[in-house]
């Protein structure tokens, strides 16, 4: 399969920025939508838009059907065990926060938690405001000198009887494929609850939760073709059932009187209030584009991209990589040596050109790194040689003009 012939369904990609044609390096922040998820939450808008379960006319009929199909969908795409696993969110940070303030019942003073030292901020935070309000103790696991997480370090700190290990899947300034599963396995041994966020990984590897076996897996929507406003929350169903609800209000509820509420039973106890309707829609039609590529010769076609691009970035000279691995996903993190960030992904804008820069919501990581920030290019399934081209002779031409 020719895979640039697929920037055809990306409306957006077939713009110009001033006298050139646009070349979209920033998947990793947010990917563009094909045309397929455009047209299937227009249809919800034009022909059935009305809010779902509970009403007996027929366009509310329609509605819950098409967003109780999507639950059936993610369940099959993430190779889920029960539907009632998969709970809506509006994206990846609050499924987070969802799982950590959901637990505050069930951790103490003292209580370890583990996270990954490269991880999202979202990943970070939520976790901070659980440990101030529930005593327990926050340790990251640190990085080699590779960027990788470091194993070693890890067993160490499992000796320690963790309650809570949360690990990103893939890093979303470097790239880099987490151990995850081995990683999952070790925690269990000892106890530990564990949750990946899968938002940079979804996209591009094919997730199966069993065979992960956590307890927690998490994504959003905007980073895998569908819209942005909806995330999933996957989690083992007996782990679920444990969470206090974060939010409370409609939907959520069985039964509520002055002198108490009854809440409802999974998936609804945690979805509560309106939701992104068009956005679940969007998220099912994303989810057939994807699963209608080939997913082997896709996963190879991308990987021959970043290899490129690293290989390219290398040649050019006057470049610091960061954490460029072979068997990285999606991501090159990089600087034009003695230059800020920000200038060059400016002078890059002008050619038509978007990247990324700036910490990339991973301070710590940063701080490890020893940098204020940072530029990363990143792929999806519409980049192309030619994108790689253009991208590399217009950063030459600013290094040219910089250096």
């Amino acid at each position: 399969m020719e895979f640039s012939q697929l920037r055809s369904q990306f409306p957006a990609l077939t713009q110009s920025l001033g006298d050139y044609s646009l070349v979209y390096l920033d998947t990793a922040a947010t990917s563009q939508k094909p045309q397929g998820v455009i047209d299937a939450m227009g249809r919800y808008y034009q022909a059935d838009n009305a809010n779902v379960h509970r009403a007996a006319h027929q366009l509310s009929a329609r509605a819950t059907s098409q967003y109780e199909a999507v639950r059936d969908k993610v369940k099959t795409f993430i190779k889920a065990n029960r539907r009632e696993e998969i709970i809506f969110t509006h994206g990846t940070t609050e499924g987070i926060n969802l799982v950590a303030l959901g637990l505050a019942s069930q951790l103490k003073a003292g209580d370890l938690i583990l996270l990954d030292s490269a991880a999202h901020h979202a990943n970070i935070v939520p976790w901070q405001m659980l440990a101030k309000q529930t005593g327990a103790e926050i340790q990251p696991i640190p990085l080699t000198p590779e960027a990788r997480l470091d194993q070693a370090a890890y067993q160490a700190l499992l000796q320690r009887g963790p309650r809570v290990v949360a690990l990103s899947h893939v890093s979303n300034v470097l790239g880099t494929v987490n151990p995850v599963k081995e990683m999952i396995a070790q925690a269990k041994a000892v106890g530990a609850l564990t949750l990946i966020d899968g938002a940079q990984a979804i996209a591009h590897l094919e997730v199966d939760v069993q065979a992960l076996d956590c307890d927690f897996y998490l994504f959003s929507g905007h980073k895998m073709y569908g819209p942005t406003g909806i995330g999933i929350l996957y989690g083992r169903y007996e782990a679920l059932d444990k969470l206090d609800p974060l939010l409370t209000g409609g939907e959520m509820i069985k039964q509520v009187s002055f002198e108490g509420t009854t809440f409802n039973i999974l998936p609804n106890r945690l979805e509560a209030g309106t939701p992104p309707i068009a956005e679940v829609i969007g998220l099912g039609a994303a989810i057939d584009f994807i699963q209608s590529l080939p997913r082997a010769e896709l996963r190879a076609h991308e990987q021959a991209l970043l290899k490129r691009l690293q290989d390219e970035l290398r040649a050019l000279g006057g470049i610091s990589l960061y954490g460029a691995h072979r068997d990285n996903v999606g991501a090159v993190a990089f600087n034009l040596t003695g230059e800020h960030h920000q200038d060059v992904g400016i002078l890059l804008d002008q050619q038509g050109i978007a990247v990324r820069c700036g910490h990339h919501c991973a301070m710590p990581l940063m701080q490890t790194l020893g940098l204020s920030g940072c530029c990363r290019a990143s792929l999806g399934v519409y980049s192309n040689d030619e994108d790689v081209d253009r991208f590399i002779q217009a950063l030459k031409s600013v290094k040219d003009l910089l250096l």
